[in-house]
């Protein structure tokens, strides 16, 4: 991981700069996840831009609803303040939320991993409604591009 972490090529496309040391810090949080799966989410949430938002409501590098946020952000660089637009915050919150997820399906069926993916995207009831990633194309092309581009590591 040195090598990789040294040249950036954490996840699909080398991680700025920026972000490795928050990636790494934040992906330990959670060492259930990958940190190549962790890269790739946050590579598909918002491309590494900070200040993303989507039309859904969705803010920051790790797309927080402000519900999610609100109930699950943290102050993980310490200075004070919780926020969304804070990478250091939002990395490590999004890592939280992973290992959240991953303990509220762990009792349903299909692929773990797949199926905290899909909570992360669609939430957690839906992924246990629908007894695993539930049915909406949105949340199957996201688990899908994610894990495919965690695959495409160049050390």
């Amino acid at each position: 991981l040195n090598t990789a972490k040294q040249r950036g090529f954490i996840g699909p496309a080398p991680v700025p700069a920026n972000y490795r040391e928050l990636l790494l810090d934040a992906a330990a949080r959670c060492p259930a996840i990958p940190v190549a799966v962790f890269a790739a989410q946050m590579e598909a949430e918002s491309g590494w831009n900070p200040d993303a938002s989507s039309g859904a409501g969705a803010r920051g590098i790790a797309q927080f609803m402000p519900e999610v946020w609100k109930a699950y952000g943290i102050d993980a660089n310490q200075d004070g303040k919780t926020s969304v637009w804070d990478p250091a915050d939002a990395l490590a919150s999004a890592a939280e939320l992973n290992c959240r997820n991953r303990r509220l399906v762990k009792d349903v069926s299909g692929n773990r991993l797949e199926n905290t993916l899909a909570a992360y995207n669609a939430g957690y009831g839906a992924v246990t409604k629908y007894d695993g990633v539930p049915p909406f194309p949105e949340t199957i092309n996201y688990v899908k591009r994610i894990l495919d581009n965690s695959k495409v590591i160049t050390w």
